[in-house]
């Protein structure tokens, strides 16, 4: 049965730790899954809930944006799905009775797994200025306290609206189109954080800042190398197209500083094996030094420059810009550079060049790990460099594959949910709607971070996701919140962002994916876009958390219509009503969604059409597919010091913290560790088991301590550690980005480890 929420924060201090596993998924995942579930759903509701996942006719999955295959098994989500799917659709609540008991000052005190236990909203709140508890406010109202003080700033530029990665895409669509029409381009998202160095990279080398690949491409690859990514923690289901493509003669070359257990071995729950023995995923392991990845594609290029027709002459000849110039910087490659900067051996290189050769058709998959370095932008073009050279984009079972992280944040860029919009977008959007929207750049995550420092923005609005727990450099961020004149959270359940407020705070409770959505037309479905382009349908089954929820789209028409008033030439209340008339507008403006509504409502949806992939066309500024010749760049680490990446455990998706544990990596009851190689720990005279400080450094000189953390001495890559976000968000500079995309550089901070006044 269901459990109640925890009463009081958990003890971390003392974190259980063993050796970590090598092995994924199997009967321990199913067992976890169905604890976890039956805590927060009780049984019944488990399986009629989790039967609904990813089905053709049931919700899209809250969590990853994993694509689903066109046979669906009955049970087609993962651990860590579920969870998210059972905090969704959980009988906890959060009551106005909850708020009275608790004023912000006690709520800001908790942690955020506390916070997230407690359940699901149920009333819309408000924070009066001055006030110390949330106190219930009508729709109305809060949509009032909203137009006050949008309508008392000087310029719409002001508002900042985020948007986090689960909004739908007709909601993604309504709120772009509402901010556009207030007169802002201020729409920063979570990719801001992510894969934004991705698109980047992308857009300028292949003309589109997508994944080139489907899921049935995995399956007929020759050669996969995963880089940068742990797909069993936070893509769990990518390890069934794994295993498929390992059965039909694929090799799997994994590159990452930590071993992760879901790329040795996969044990798949659905079938007989899994249960027992699974199978052996990679074939070679890599373990890269932090940020080498560059330098190691650049050194694979030179050195297929290099072999006897290696090089597919035809496709660089016909589809390709700028091989020269790449050649050339690529013949300059350094083999004592290379393995100083991946710290890899001569031999691993070798190997992994021998598998390069023997494929004729591979792709490169990446996450977080190849995104979120100052150089992550020319890492990415190098990995398409590398992919042109032997012509593997455009090919079945070939391509470009960045691997998203939540459910629709592709979407939610397609539909317009950029800071820097394309000219020919706003161009439709005017064409179609009869405003004009404004042309110049808006905010992404960081410059609204800075904007609200400065006091250049006043208003910030967040259509769902935990900005304050997400963002780099937690003090910054948080006193920048606290100086708006208003924050408001579109959100289902209570986070940290909630209690680090402006002068006045909404919380405003929205339906849930799981959940049916009922509006003037009848019932309502939404889409999504998964991270290899297809677009499906998502309809909730479960009937709301409380009779006060208001779908995206309903709070975004309603908010669109007391802002603007009668100035508006959008049929705010039409939108609201049928969805499909939203639809029927994206199909007019966002290339791609031609006959929007009768294609999304065959079963399994569509794909979006992607040139690169389909005709070999590349829709770039010269036409074709872009080689690039940057500098090789790698993190310099001064003496005595660690690079330090940060990175999710098991039980945690995004902020979103299930609980304390991450059983793949041994560690259970805590969060509060880093990982440190066992020769780093005997160089800096750290003990296993003792507690110290990281302290961050960086050019501008300012001390960034996160205190307390256990010492776990770890089989990472020498000159290497690892601990758990938000919690170490702290130590990331907000200064610190990528070049170009301007993402917070998360996985390259060089700590220092001082002795904790704890220990």
């Amino acid at each position: 049965m269901a459990t109640k929420p925890p009463q009081a924060d958990p003890v971390q201090d003392a974190p259980q730790v063993a050796g970590p596993q090598h092995a994924a998924a199997g009967l321990a995942a199913i067992g976890h899954t169905l604890r976890a579930a039956q805590r927060q759903m009780g049984v019944r509701r488990t399986m009629l809930t989790l039967l609904n996942v990813n089905q053709k006719d049931g919700f899209d999955c809250p969590g990853c944006a994993w694509p689903e295959p066109d046979h669906r098994h009955k049970a087609e989500f993962c651990e860590n799905g579920a969870k998210a799917v059972a905090e969704e659709a959980t009988l906890r609540r959060v009551t106005p009775e909850f708020f009275a008991a608790h004023p912000v000052a006690d709520l800001a005190g908790r942690s955020g797994y506390w916070l997230g236990q407690q359940g699901r909203l149920t009333h819309p709140m408000y924070l009066p200025e001055g006030g110390d508890h949330y106190e219930p406010v009508t729709w109305e109202r809060a949509f009032d306290i909203v137009a006050e003080e949008i309508g008392a700033l000087a310029s719409p530029d002001e508002a900042v609206f985020y948007t986090s990665g689960r909004t739908s895409n007709e909601a993604a669509f309504l709120y772009q189109l509402f901010a556009r029409e207030l007169g802002t381009n201020n729409l920063p998202d979570c990719s801001n954080m992510c894969h934004e160095s991705s698109g980047s990279a992308l857009n300028e080398t292949i003309g589109i800042g997508k994944g080139s690949v489907l899921l049935e491409d995995l399956h007929r690859a020759d050669l996969i190398i995963v880089a940068g990514q742990n797909p069993g923690t936070n893509h769990p289901r990518m390890l069934t197209a794994l295993e498929e493509a390992k059965a039909n003669g694929a090799r799997i070359i994994s590159v990452n500083p930590l071993p992760e257990a879901g790329l040795e071995r996969f044990k798949n729950p659905q079938t007989a094996k899994g249960l027992t023995a699974g199978a052996a995923l990679t074939d070679l392991f890599l373990q890269i030094r932090i940020g080498g990845d560059q330098a190691l594609f650049r050194l694979l290029n030179k050195l297929v420059l290099e072999a006897e027709g290696a090089v597919d002459e035809e496709f660089v000849r016909e589809h390709t810009h700028g091989f020269e110039k790449f050649a050339a910087a690529a013949r300059a490659a350094d083999w004592d550079e290379t393995l100083r900067a991946t710290g890899l051996t001569r031999a691993e290189i070798e190997r992994a060049l021998d598998m390069v050769l023997a494929s004729q058709r591979t792709i490169v998959c990446w996450a977080m790990g190849l995104t979120q370095h100052k150089h992550s932008v020319p890492t990415i073009r190098e990995v398409v460099n590398f992919l042109l050279l032997r012509g593997n984009i455009g090919r079945p079972g070939a391509g470009v594959c960045p691997v998203r992280g939540h459910s629709n944040v592709q979407g939610d860029r397609t539909m317009g949910i950029f800071e820097r919009p394309a000219p020919a977008f706003l161009d439709a959007l005017e064409e179609e709607f009869g405003f004009t929207p404004p042309r110049a750049h808006g905010y992404d995550v960081v410059r609204a971070i800075r904007a609200l420092r400065d006091g250049e923005a006043k208003v910030f609005f967040a259509m769902g996701g935990n900005f304050v727990s997400a963002s780099p450099d937690t003090e910054v961020t948080e006193a920048a919140v606290r100086r708006a004149r208003l924050t408001v959270h579109v959100s289902t359940k209570l986070n940290r962002s909630h209690v680090v407020t402006g002068a006045r705070a909404l919380i405003l409770p929205t339906l849930g994916r799981t959940e049916r959505d009922v509006q003037d037309s009848g019932e309502q479905f939404v889409t999504v876009e998964d991270s290899m382009g297809m677009v499906h349908a998502s309809r909730g089954r479960l009937e709301p958390a409380s009779g006060h929820l208001l779908s995206e789209p309903a709070i975004v028409c309603r908010l669109a219509r007391r802002v603007l008033g009668g100035r508006s030439v959008v049929p705010w209340e039409e939108f609201e009503g049928d969805y499909a008339a939203v639809r029927d507008r994206i199909a007019r403006v966002v290339p791609g969604f031609t006959d929007f509504n009768a294609r999304v409502a065959r079963p399994g949806g569509f794909a979006l059409p992607h040139a690169p992939r389909d005709e070999r066309r590349f829709p770039t500024a010269t036409g074709k597919a872009n080689f690039t010749a940057a500098p090789v760049e790698y993190p310099e680490l001064p003496e005595g010091r660690l690079l330090l990446q940060t990175l999710r455990s098991h039980d945690q998706y995004n902020t979103t913290i299930y609980g304390l544990d991450d059983r793949y990596r041994g560690i259970r009851g805590g969060r509060r560790v880093v990982l440190v190689n066992a020769g780093d720990a005997r160089a800096l005279g750290v003990a296993d088991g003792s507690y110290v400080d990281l302290v961050s450094e960086w050019k501008d000189g300012v001390e960034r301590r996160a205190p307390g953390f256990r010492v776990v001495v770890y089989p990472t890559a020498r000159g290497c550690a690892a601990a758990y976000y938000p919690e170490t968000n702290v130590l990331v500079p907000l200064d610190a980005t990528a070049d170009t995309s301007n993402t917070p550089a998360s996985k390259s901070v060089v700590v220092r480890l001082e002795q904790s006044a704890t220990d």
